[in-house]
């Protein structure tokens, strides 16, 4: 479970109640998309002919650019997540990460969900590299659009602990 049981009013858009403006949800939607899609060929390789998590990942981005509707792009995010449940390792938090990046537009938190999944994939596919996670968590930093940096920073100071501490040292 990576979201929080109290919801920070920074991840929660202005319509809802909270201050997230919604170019800066779209800036991280295209965010976790990139994320998801760095360790979408984990998936893919495990199997290349389900097109779920890659559809997730468009999904994704079609929602921020305002071409598909936040329930549709939940849904393609949803198909994704099953395609990880029968999966181990790699692929499966590929998958997963794909599924929560697709789910940003309902909810800002799963950008961390795609980003954490993202490390955790990373992680199992190179179990003999210690700084395996640290370096892709580096490398979604390095992504990071200044817009939204600081938001996502202190996000993942915040909930390090229910991402797997996908994002401390």
């Amino acid at each position: 479970m990576i979201l929080p049981r109290e919801r920070d009013p920074r991840m929660i858009t202005i319509r809802r109640g909270g201050t997230l403006t919604d170019v800066d949800h779209r800036l991280l939607a295209l965010w976790a998309a990139q994320c998801a899609e760095h360790v979408l060929h984990l998936f893919e390789r495990a199997e290349p002919a389900d097109a779920r998590p890659r559809e997730a990942v468009a999904a994704a981005r079609a929602w921020a650019a305002g071409e598909l509707p936040m329930m549709r792009a939940r849904a393609i995010g949803g198909h994704a997540m099953g395609a990880a449940r029968p999966l181990t390792g790699a692929a499966r938090f590929a998958a997963f990460a794909a599924g929560q990046a697709a789910c940003v537009g309902h909810v800002a938190e799963h950008d961390l969900g795609a980003a954490a999944y993202a490390v955790k994939a990373v992680r199992s596919a190179r179990p003999d590299d210690p700084g395996a996670g640290r370096e892709e968590r580096d490398r979604q930093r390095d992504r990071l659009p200044g817009r939204i940096r600081e938001l996502v920073l202190r996000d993942q100071q915040c909930r390090d602990s229910i991402c797997w501490f996908a994002f401390s040292d």
